[in-house]
């Protein structure tokens, strides 16, 4: 971790402006110089928010991407993309977002994007904060994909997908990126109804080529699309097991969940560091830098300040800019407040 105690991170994902969110639906009124200089223009709005607000790290925002995960489907070869939601209206839902077909060997020649990615950020952002990376890890990524008679199941299609993005976390660290997480939020929402033992054994297998060369981090999600949980918000089903995850950081959903369980980041701390999600990303109650610094106070009763990090609980893509915005802000302020009760400036 950087020397400086009580690190203030985020996950990865930043809302849209709305020229974007306007703009992404109508990408055929557009030429490709023109999607490029929004892109920029979108990713230099997140990195201006995130150092605005104070952050010690920041990433792009995954302003180039549809959501987390989901445009990464467009760099793969073998695959059908499904071409309509399966449904349209109602309350939002998880089931609202299609599965694609494989209709032959997966492969992805190009990559995935997230190198591009993280040459723009570094690109465009100042000097001063750490830049993270983020890419979805195999077994998420599989979710989306209909299992065939090449690919019997998802943890089949997911091993078909480990080398892919093994390569791009590889690519990644080539760039000259320091700091990479990976999302495997599949997992923690699963892990009460599968071998979470099997899930580290993928997960250390994916990053196993750049383990000790960044900064690797994970983060344990319980479902955020549209706001939405779902899987059951329970840590306990994921541990000891995920004590294993050759990480350097886990980061825990933690404020939406009214700090349920956090004594599990004392036994995280001791094997290595745990960034806790102290903003509830699913809420537009605005913390106060008060409210934050009172969470901080009781993660040190858990975990000595060298190994803690502080983030909202999720990525933000779901939450209203303006709200992020001060969220952001406050958190940043809240840990400064934190740092000045311990003297650690």
């Amino acid at each position: 971790m950087e020397e400086r105690p009580l690190r203030t991170t985020v996950i990865g994902s930043y809302p849209f402006p709305s020229w974007l969110e306007q703009a992404r639906s109508q990408l055929d009124l557009f030429g490709p110089e023109d999607i490029r200089e929004m892109q920029e223009d979108a990713v230099l709005a997140a990195i201006s928010d995130q150092v605005r607000a104070g952050l010690d790290c920041i990433s792009d925002g995954e302003q180039t991407r549809f959501d987390f995960n989901l445009s990464f489907y467009g760099h793969l070869e073998g695959i059908l993309l499904a071409q309509a939601s399966p449904r349209l209206h109602g309350p939002p839902a998880h089931d609202q977002r299609g599965k694609h077909e494989i209709v032959s060997e997966l492969a992805a020649p190009e990559g995935l994007g997230a190198v591009d990615e993280y040459q723009r950020l570094a690109r465009l952002a100042p000097e001063g904060p750490a830049l993270k990376a983020s890419v979805p890890g195999p077994y998420t990524l599989s979710g989306r994909l209909l299992p065939n008679d090449r690919y019997p199941d998802r943890l089949a299609v997911t091993e078909a997908l480990l080398p892919i993005v093994r390569s791009e976390l590889e690519g990644l660290v080539e760039a000259g990126c320091e700091e990479i997480t990976v999302d495997e939020p599949s997992m923690s929402c699963y892990a009460h109804k599968s071998d979470p033992a099997q899930f580290v054994d993928i997960f250390n297998r994916t990053v196993e080529g750049v383990r000790g060369r960044c900064r690797l981090s994970t983060h344990l999600c319980f479902g955020n699309y549209k706001g939405r949980a779902v899987g059951p918000r329970r840590y306990s089903p994921m541990f000891p097991a995920f004590f294993e995850f050759h990480v350097d950081e886990l980061h825990l959903e933690m404020a939406s969940r009214e700090f349920s369980e956090l004594e599990i980041i004392s036994g995280i701390s001791e094997r290595m560091d745990v960034a806790v999600g102290v903003v509830d990303v699913k809420s537009y109650y605005i913390e106060t830098p008060d409210d934050i610094a009172e969470r901080v106070g009781r993660c040190l009763e858990h975990a000595p300040a060298e190994r803690l990090s502080f983030a909202p609980d999720c990525g933000l893509s779901q939450t209203a800019r303006w709200a992020a915005r001060q969220k952001l802000a406050n958190m940043v302020a809240g840990v400064a407040l934190a740092r000045e009760k311990l003297g650690a400036g």
